[in-house]
This record gives C-alpha cells, sequence and structure tokens, in this order.
C-alpha cells in the first residue's frame, strides 16, 4: 500500500502566490516526516494527502481511509465519545500505554496540554485508518508523555506522515522526510539528521555549482565582449568603402577575405558565445539555493566580571499540593545550564524564584514560555522607539531567526514564537550577563530552532535553557539540573 501525490497544485484564495506547486511524492507504509519552515505548506499538504483539502491540479491516488490529528490540543477528537465506551483490546491497550483514566472523556477542557494530546492519539490510532497524519504530537508536552506518545507512534502499521520539529522523535519514526519549501517539496530518505545532513549536502553543492556557473558567465561575457569587437572590426575590413575604385590591388583582397571567410570567422564565434552564456544563465536560473542565516550576533557580548553571579541556599517551593525542594545552587559566569523535567515539577516556579534571587544591578534577560499581553506590548514599544541603527540591527537578529521582519513591524498579527525571537532580539542590545529562557522553542520550526541552538551554544555569558528539546539542551548547555518525583513531591538534581 502506498499513497501517491502528483503534480500538486493549491493556492487559498487571498493568496498572491501558490501555497504548493508541483508536489510529487510517494509515502509507503511506515513514518514519513514531513519538515520546513513556518508558512512553508505542510499542512496544507498534509490535508491534502488526507483529502481534507482538494487540490486546485493534481492527483492523489488511491482513495484511502485517512486521519488527521491536529496540532491544538484543545481540539476534541470526533471520535472521543466512541473510544470512550470501547473496551476492545486496541482502545484497552491504548489506554493503558497513555495512561488515559476513565473519565478524562468527561473533563476533556478541563484537562492538561499533555492529558488532551494523549486522548487525541488515542482516539486517531483507535480509528485503525489507512493513512494517519499527526500534526506536532510532542508540543508542550513533557519528557514521559514524549516517550509514551513515541512508542505508542511506532506501533502503527499503515501509513504515517509525521509533521514535527522534535528531530527525536523525527529519529526514532521516520524512514523518510519529505522536506517543504516555497511550495515545493524533495523527499530525502532517513530521520532528520540523515535527511538533513544530506540536504546541507546538497545545498554546499549547489552553491558550488552556483559559484563556478558565475564565474564561467563572466568569463564568457569578457569572451563574448572580445568577440564583438573583433566581429566589428572583420565587417570594417571586408567592407569597400574607403578603398579607391581604381585601386585594383586592395579591392582585390577584400573580396579574397570574404570568399575564403577568414574574416568572418569572427561574427560566427561571438554568435556561439551568445549560446554558451544563455546555456550558463539556465543554469543559473535552475541552481536553486536555499536560503539561510549565518552571522555573529554576539559581537558585544562578554562573561560578566563577577565569576559567580547566583548563590542561593537550600530551599523549598510550594507547588500547590506538592513541593519541590533544592539544593545550594550556583550560576558561574559563563555556565550554560539545561533544567529539565516533567510538566507541573515546578521548572517555571524554580527560575522566578532565581529571578527574585539574582543580586541587584544584575544584566539579565528573562523570557517566559507565553509572553503576556503587557510584555508583549512593551517589547514592541522598545522596538518604536529605538533609534533606527538599532532597530535594524534588532530585526536583522529577527531576521537570523528565520522569521520576516515586516511581520514584527506590523505587530498586530505577531505570534509568540516570534515574540520570543523579538524579545531574544533586544535583549542582546543590552549586552545581558544572564539569559533565561523558557521553553523557547515552542511553535518554532526546525529551521528556527536550530538556528537559535547555534546562537545560544556561542552565547559567551551564563544561560538558563529550560526545554524539553533535549538536541537543544545537549547542543548549548554544558551542566544539566533535573526535576524528578520524590517521596515528599519533586527534588532537584544537579549533575
Amino acid at each position: 500500500m502506498q499513497l501517491s501525490l502528483s503534480n500538486i497544485e493549491y493556492a487559498y484564495p487571498s493568496a498572491a502566490e501558490p501555497a504548493l506547486h508541483g508536489v510529487t511524492a510517494a509515502f509507503p507504509k511506515g513514518w514519513t516526516g514531513i519538515v520546513g519552515d513556518n508558512g512553508s505548506g505542510k499542512t496544507t499538504l498534509a490535508l491534502i494527502a488526507c483529502g481534507l483539502l482538494i487540490p486546485d491540479a493534481g492527483t492523489v491516488t488511491p482513495s484511502l481511509v485517512s486521519r488527521y490529528c491536529a496540532q491544538d490540543a484543545t481540539e476534541p477528537p470526533g471520535n472521543l465519545e466512541d473510544f470512550s465506551y470501547a473496551y476492545d483490546g486496541v482502545a484497552v491497550r491504548l489506554r493503558n500505554d497513555l495512561a488515559i483514566e476513565d473519565d478524562w472523556h468527561l473533563r476533556f477542557s478541563t484537562l492538561s496540554g499533555g492529558q488532551q494530546k494523549r486522548l487525541q492519539v488515542a482516539c486517531a490510532l483507535w480509528s485503525s485508518p489507512d493513512v494517519l497524519v499527526m500534526d506536532e504530537p510532542t508540543n508542550h508536552v513533557d519528557s514521559s508523555t514524549r516517550r509514551e506518545i513515541s512508542a505508542v507512534l511506532t506501533q502503527f502499521g499503515g501509513i504515517g506522515l509525521l509533521i514535527s520539529h522534535d528531530r527525536e522523535l523525527l529519529d526514532a519514526l521516520c524512514e523518510q522526510c519529505l522536506f517543504v519549501s516555497g511550495g515545493s517539496a524533495i523527499m530525502r530518505p532517513g530521520g532528520y539528521t540523515q535527511s538533513s545532513s544530506q540536504a546541507s549536502l546538497e545545498r554546499s553543492s549547489a552553491i558550488h555549482a552556483r559559484q563556478t556557473a558565475r564565474k564561467e558567465k563572466a568569463r564568457i561575457e569578457r569572451e563574448a565582449q572580445r568577440r564583438r569587437e573583433e566581429a566589428s572590426r572583420s565587417a570594417g575590413k571586408r567592407s569597400l568603402k574607403g578603398v579607391s575604385k581604381h585601386d585594383a590591388d586592395a579591392r582585390y583582397k577584400k573580396r579574397i577575405a570574404v570568399v575564403s571567410g577568414q574574416d568572418g570567422k569572427a561574427g560566427k564565434l561571438s554568435s556561439r558565445m551568445s549560446g554558451r552564456l544563455e546555456s550558463v544563465n539556465a543554469r543559473l536560473a535552475e541552481t536553486r539555493v536555499e536560503k539561510r542565516y549565518d552571522a555573529e550576533v554576539w559581537l558585544e557580548a562578554e562573561p560578566s566580571r563577577r565569576k559567580i553571579l547566583l548563590r542561593m541556599k537550600p530551599q523549598t517551593l510550594a507547588l500547590g499540593e506538592a513541593i519541590l525542594r533544592t539544593p545550594a545552587l550556583f550560576i558561574g559566569n559563563t555556565d550554560h545550564i539545561g533544567l529539565v523535567g516533567d510538566n507541573g515539577s515546578g521548572k517555571t516556579t524554580l527560575v522566578k524564584s532565581i529571578v527574585e534571587h539574582l543580586p541587584k544591578g544584575t544584566r539579565y534577560l528573562y523570557i517566559p514560555q507565553e509572553p503576556d499581553e503587557t510584555q508583549k506590548q512593551t517589547a514592541l514599544r522598545q522596538l518604536n522607539e529605538l533609534p533606527s541603527e538599532k532597530r535594524g540591527r534588532v530585526l536583522a537578529i529577527v531576521a537570523l531567526l528565520n522569521s520576516d521582519p515586516d511581520r514584527i513591524l506590523e505587530g498586530d498579527a505577531i505570534s509568540p514564537g516570534e515574540m520570543r525571537k523579538l524579545m531574544l532580539a533586544l535583549g542582546i542590545l543590552d549586552s545581558p550577563e544572564l539569559i533565561i529562557m523558557d521553553e523557547p522553542t515552542n511553535h518554532l520550526d526546525l529551521g528556527s530552532t536550530e538556528t537559535l541552538e547555534r546562537m545560544l551554544a556561542a552565547y559567551p555569558g551564563a544561560l538558563l535553557l529550560v526545554s524539553h528539546d533535549f538536541a537543544l539542551v545537549e547542543a548549548a548547555t554544558s551542566f544539566m539540573w533535573e526535576t524528578r518525583r520524590s517521596h515528599s513531591g519533586y527534588e532537584l538534581v544537579v549533575r
């Protein structure tokens, strides 16, 4: 069984450019990752594959039973009630594997995001579709929920399409990845790590080919100009104009040159050069290099002169009915610390306590998981009040993080992910000694996540990074703080 998309075209009614054009792809049994920047057309392609959108042109064959599991965890599954009353072998196994309680369907709106996502995944798998699309199934979920979702998705035997920025999940499940960019798509083998490495090699080859073609174009243009000048001189030589009608010898030599074709060779070679120039221009037009930004953003940043930025005694933090116990904590001026743990284990509470305990005068930047309206308006006001040179630098950093500066300037439609990028860019201007970021990759595409990863890893000051993205934590940090369950609630383990 295989699902095939052939020459798919789709444009939204109000869009100036098509969302997809000429997309052809084959999806066999097993999982295929669908990756690409935000707004590149991933979800549009998945909805067409499921039959939930009809393409303007192209075909989807054969007709199969499909299920789309939405990215929004708050959206109740259509078959939620049927699943809740089902006690067949598959339903029971899914309840056990995903730790779903019997009354969850009755209070879906009050469940946590992770619990809602577990129910969504269970209902999708229980329906046993031929084609299953999972749209960001691990967004906002903690490490234990992520492991459980990954395990049950591994057992799916149909055609699976996984839209995700979770590199670990893509590597664990996928046998191939479809890279969507600019409305077109390219399939590459392997999980995300393997396929993105292949994409990088292809990009390097494309850059080399383009550079070679540009050099050849410049050489041909110089040679063509020389040949044109030669042809012009030859045309003048063949002309009898200016030769006296009484100078029989000179007129004879001119005619001999025309008959022998010696003087005409320059013109023919010039014509050939024009053909070669057209050929190299065509090669340049066909050589597509995906835009990527690499630049230094920490030009004015340096570690604090104080070797220790924070000293905290052991403490006990209240977490509703539970508590979090922490040992004595220290943050050095160049320490990069990853704070990990399950949802509800006190990570954000600990971060707020750390901010409160920072010595007066510490230059720090704290970017919360979900900026509120006040923080959003403050950031936009700061941007608008900056002098043009500094505003340009902020917008350049936003562009480095793979967002459109024009959208930031518009302000009204700015997303949480874009707001975090703006807050980071604004904070960089103040040369912070410590950066604290809480789940910075929520809502970010893989390109943005990888750019942020490189940026944070290169930061010369201190970093406290709260994240469920272990690839990001591993790449950008050197020390680990982990919140774990204990007999009295939770405890922080430093390792």
